[in-house]
């Protein structure tokens, strides 16, 4: 390795580099996986150093320190974020943590409001232009770095360069300690893989093709990411690289060419995980580095188009209020970047965000979706700045919702067996009126497998599934904006108002198996409206009676005809072997959708104005709806 001269002369040995902090000094330590270990631990055993104050984002190194009361007589520490590694510490309050946006650290650096009297990094070998990276961590690393009095930097062979805003020039830096060692790794374990896999199936229904991401800190979002293999031309813009970018990467799924913001790279701050990852960032020009008041600036995140935050959270209020940071009075991690992300993705241009999180915690014992936070709780992110919520049971859009209506979603999402009891409390709360139906508790992941989608004439795409206890005002909207003749036609009467108690109704006889419902969708302006609804109820073991109306903007489009497929398909399914239907005589289109189909129905009529079909299934002259639009 060979050193410029200026650097040589710095060249000390760890021992002597701490001895120059002075007892009492406010020291900054770089971050997480870029934190100079070597250099911690000589600072650590130099008995001289008193009454030190330690700032940093991630500690690792420390936590091996922190059950030494001789330590924490001599060093405090203040953190911004709460690693694994030192959530013990939090609990026992060993530590102090500082609740700050990430976006936000470097200024209070920056304006002095946190002084620093050392800083103690990580860096790459310098260049032949006297250049070393930050590598791993630029985050705040490199506020801390340019606002402390006396640098000290660790020289390690083994920290990769990165391209971008990392490189700091050894006339920066005040002395040098040579010492290779492997960086510190932070592999994200997967604790539960069938919960995983099911949030990562929604999570990728809300993912489009082109769009940029953020994943936020944890396990969760990070094992999100293998279920977005699937999509195209995706592009990043995210705090934290972690090993889970790599196979997308490699097979071309993440592209960033559709970016709008510094297109065709990764903007990144930070990197966690293991030596893989660390090599495949070295010198990588598609990684692009920035500090955290860049990164995570809400309006440069809206800079990007299409910008889909994903981030994790302790535990979700049935008003749409998150936790991140604390186990109701236990400091448990940090507020991050997560709402930096959430406002930023909400001025993107057709950006969003989303919070994923399990269901339940402590093996199952304890709901995440709750009637109300915790006590002592801290809210991260208030329940205007929220939009969609997943669980492996399903996602919840609350985005422009009532308090009503997010009661509805967010209970239809948790886990089964507390959706009753958190319908109750909503109601105890005069959340949601008193004769709401709790949504069933039954886990219906079956019902993924009834959705669809028809290209229409027009060009645009209906989407099908089940009708939900979600959908009540959905519902109500779409029969308002029938006419008179379309709602006589469906309901034999001139129907005028379609009440809360009616949709109640409608609600208690759904199972998703004997009795279903179906509605088909087509986006407009940001949002999904309600076109259509079919639905089937059992008349015998065998037979189930059918009718739908579509909307008569859409009518002759094939909606009709592809709902009465569709619907066949899931009631032979689950046991059917035919439809009955009835009819208004006039009705001629409706008949001919039944007739087309089932050109061998039998067709009765009594001595009034309607007429019923019967038809079989082994009758019908076509196929049921593709398997490839029922995914």
């Amino acid at each position: 390795m060979n050193l410029p001269d200026c650097c040589l002369k710095k060249m000390i040995t760890a021992e002597e580099a701490v001895s120059k902090i002075k007892g009492g000094s406010r020291v900054f330590i770089g971050t997480g996986c870029g934190e100079p270990q070597h250099l911690i631990k000589a600072m650590v055993r130099d008995m001289n150093l008193q009454d030190i104050m330690v700032y940093q984002m991630l500690s690792y190194t420390l936590a091996q320190f922190v059950d030494d009361e001789s330590f924490l007589r001599r060093f405090s520490l203040k953190l911004f974020f709460i690693s694994g590694a030192m959530r013990k510490a939090a609990f026992e309050g060993k530590i102090d943590y500082l609740p700050t946006y990430l976006s936000q650290i470097p200024k209070l650096f920056y304006s002095r409001r946190i002084g620093l009297d050392a800083a103690l990094v990580q860096v790459s070998p310098p260049d032949r232009f006297g250049y070393c990276s930050l590598g791993v961590s630029v985050d705040i690393t490199r506020a801390g770095l340019y606002n402390s009095k006396l640098v000290i930097a660790q020289i390690n062979p083994r920290m990769p360069k990165t391209r971008g805003d990392s490189a700091v020039h050894v006339d920066e830096i005040d002395c040098f300690v040579l010492h290779e060692e492997p960086l510190a790794e932070s592999p994200q374990n997967v604790k539960d893989e069938e919960i995983v896999r099911r949030i990562g199936h929604y999570v990728s229904q809300l993912v489009d093709d082109g769009a940029t991401i953020q994943i936020g800190f944890g396990y969760l979002p990070n094992a999100i990411l293998q279920y977005l293999d699937g999509k195209k031309n995706l592009g990043v813009h995210t705090q934290v690289i972690t090993d889970g970018f790599i196979p997308l990467i490699e097979n071309k799924v993440i592209t960033n060419k559709k970016k709008t913001l510094i297109p065709g790279r990764i903007v990144t701050s930070l990197c966690m995980g293991t030596e893989k990852l660390y090599r495949y960032i070295d010198d990588n020009p598609i990684f692009y580095f920035r500090s955290s008041e860049y990164v995570s600036d809400p309006t440069v995140i809206a800079k990007n188009d299409n910008l889909v935050s994903v981030s994790s959270a302790l535990e979700v209020d049935l008003t749409g209020q998150v936790c991140t940071d604390s186990m109701g009075y236990l400091f448990y991690s940090g507020i991050g970047d997560q709402v930096d992300f959430l406002r930023g993705s909400a001025m993107s241009k057709g950006g969003f965000s989303i919070i994923a999180l399990p269901s339940t915690a402590q093996n199952g014992s304890v709901s995440r979706i709750v009637s109300h936070l915790s006590e002592g709780a801290g809210v991260a992110t208030t329940r205007g700045d929220v939009n969609f919520i997943v669980t492996e049971y399903g996602i919840a859009e609350l985005q422009g919702k009532s308090i009503y209506q997010r009661v509805v979603e967010l209970a239809q999402i948790a886990h089964p067996k507390f959706r009753e009891e958190l319908i109750a409390a909503a109601k105890k709360h005069h959340y949601i009126f008193g004769d709401q139906i709790a949504p069933l508790q039954e886990d219906l992941m079956f019902v993924e497998a009834y959705k669809g989608n028809l290209k229409l004439k027009n060009g645009k795409t209906a989407e099908f599934r089940p009708l939900f206890p979600s959908d009540e005002f959905g519902y109500r909207n779409f029969f308002y904006s029938l006419k008179d003749e379309t709602i006589y036609y469906r309901f034999f009467y001139r129907m005028k108002l379609f009440s809360h108690e009616i949709v109640q109704k409608q609600w208690a006889s759904v199972d998703y198996r004997k009795n279903m419902s179906i509605v088909g969708l087509v986006q407009k302006k940001g949002y999904k409206e309600i076109v259509a609804v079919g639905s089937y109820a059992m008349e015998t073991e065998e037979i189930a009676e059918v009718a739908f109306v579509v909307s008569e903007s859409l009518q002759g489009m094939g909606i009709a005809s592809y709902l009465l497929g569709f619907m066949e398909k899931i009631a032979k399914e689950n046991g059917y072997k035919g439809f009955s239907a009835v009819v208004l005589g006039e009705n001629r289109s409706m008949i001919h959708v039944f007739k087309k189909r089932y050109p061998n129905a039998k067709v009765t009529s009594d001595s009034g104005s309607d007429v019923t079909l019967h038809m079989n299934f082994d009758d019908a002259t076509v196929n049921p709806a593709p398997d490839k639009t029922c995914k």
